[in-house]
């Protein structure tokens, strides 16, 4: 490529919430150039993830990520944001990563450049034509994070900037462990005080056989703080949290949510009162676990055929708050679409069904995280006590499960924002 003058590239804006479109343009290119676009980011973990697209500058000497068509790469057609949610380990990277922030007090920083001509391949041995970095954050400026160690509790407590109080949010993940505080913080930038706890270490394993009165704990010093308002709680779930969330609503005689998120969930009841005693019913049906042409491990009809067995299922009848359910129908860990149908019969017998909101999406996986996330068709996972690792098949395809993690964070926040700050008003705390 010949000219006089350098490429100007921009990313507006540059420093954003992660869940936040920015806007990629390219200037000052020879009319009908192919360039590639190229974004790369280093992991916490040190793991590289790209994505690119392959564009033709127009007349102008332009290319607009927004507005013109990417031709091959990662991704093709027009997507603003493709340059992050088809981004993928860079080739020769251990197989099963999984991207998940772990220091939300840190960006996501991401190198943006632009390349001569349509390339695959040798992004950082080539030299790129211009390039710029831009920040992406899980936290916005102002909101508070508080660590919570008391009473036997593990978590981060994130509040909302300004005078609240504000709506609460206890927020329980998965099976994969540890304490993962990207989601609780970027809900408190949407205003919501949100509690993200550890329940399981990041091997798996239960924390010291952990009881449901845990869950209570967590959510009475959160109903308490003088920040939350106290009959605005809600829970949010994602997979083994769905699990637990549902079981909650309808069976708790202390925890009452005002309202409830629950993606990639079933309505199984656990054994016992113990995280233990969940995590050994999940599996007590090994021989159904299947796997793909890759070897990937299939868990979703371990616990289908639970679900046979009304014996098993959560009284979804006592659910007496609003409960949407996010799903895809490519979850290949847990029957959730189906397990969302029972629920909406069950309610509806029970007079409960306006308190019911679905969204299901095709193509989409188990794994369904804010926009513009990548999508993680199967990772690594400790699958048990011998802290056995295997990669388990999560689902989904990129571009449609992309496109459900845009449409279902923007409805979630809608449906949190409908039930946790309507119709309040302020009152005198005692």
């Amino acid at each position: 490529m010949s000219q006089t003058a350098p490429p100007i590239l921009s990313v507006v804006p540059s420093r954003a919430l992660v869940d936040e479109e920015f806007k990629v343009v390219v200037e000052n290119l020879p009319p009908g150039s192919p360039v590639t676009l190229h974004s790369l980011h280093h992991s916490e973990d040190k793991n590289y993830w790209e994505a690119y697209g392959h564009y033709i500058s127009d007349h102008r000497g332009m290319v607009s990520v927004a507005e013109d068509l990417s031709l091959g790469g990662t991704y093709t057609g027009k997507e603003a944001m493709g340059l992050l949610w088809s981004m993928r380990t860079v080739p020769g990277s251990r197989e099963g990563l999984r991207l998940r922030k772990r220091d939300v007090c840190s960006p996501m920083v991401v190198n943006i450049s632009v390349h001569d001509g349509h390339i695959a391949e040798g992004f950082r041995e080539q030299p790129p034509l211009t390039s710029v970095l831009v920040e992406r954050w899980y936290i916005s400026p102002g909101v508070q994070r508080i660590d919570i160690r008391e009473k036997g509790l593990q978590g981060t407590l994130f509040i909302p900037p300004g005078p609240g109080p504000f709506p609460g949010l206890l927020d329980i993940w998965g099976g994969s462990g540890g304490l993962s505080e990207y989601r609780s913080s970027l809900l408190a930038s949407h205003g919501f005080a949100s509690l993200t706890l550890k329940y399981l270490s990041p091997d798996g394993q239960d924390l010291t056989g952990l009881e449901f009165s845990y869950f209570e704990t967590a959510f009475n010093i959160l109903r308490d703080h003088p920040q939350v308002i106290p009959d605005r709680i809600g829970i949010f779930g994602l997979s083994l949290g769905s699990i637990l969330t549902i079981f909650f609503a309808a069976e708790s005689t202390v925890i009452k949510p005002f309202c409830c998120v629950c993606i990639s969930g079933v309505h199984l009841s656990p054994p016992g009162n113990s995280i233990k005693g969940l995590g050994q019913g999940l599996v007590r049906h090994p021989e159904k676990i299947r796997m793909d042409e890759n070897n990937h491990l299939i868990w979703r009809d371990m616990a289908q055929v639970l679900l046979q067995d009304p014996s098993n299922e959560v009284d979804v009848g006592k659910i007496n708050c609003p409960m949407l359910l996010v799903n895809g129908h490519d979850d290949q860990n847990l029957p959730a679409v189906e397990s969302a149908e029972k629920i909406a019969q069950k309610m509806n017998a029970a007079g409960k069904g306006h308190l019911l909101t679905r969204l299901e999406y095709p193509g989409t996986g188990h794994l369904i995280e804010p926009p513009f996330s990548p999508h993680f068709r199967a990772t690594n996972l400790t699958i048990d006590l011998k802290k056995t690792r295997a990669i388990l098949l999560w689902g989904g395809q990129t571009k449609p499960h992309s496109d459900a993690q845009e449409d279902s964070w923007r409805k979630i926040l809608a449906f949190l924002h409908h039930h946790l700050y309507s119709s309040w008003t302020p009152k005198a705390r005692m």
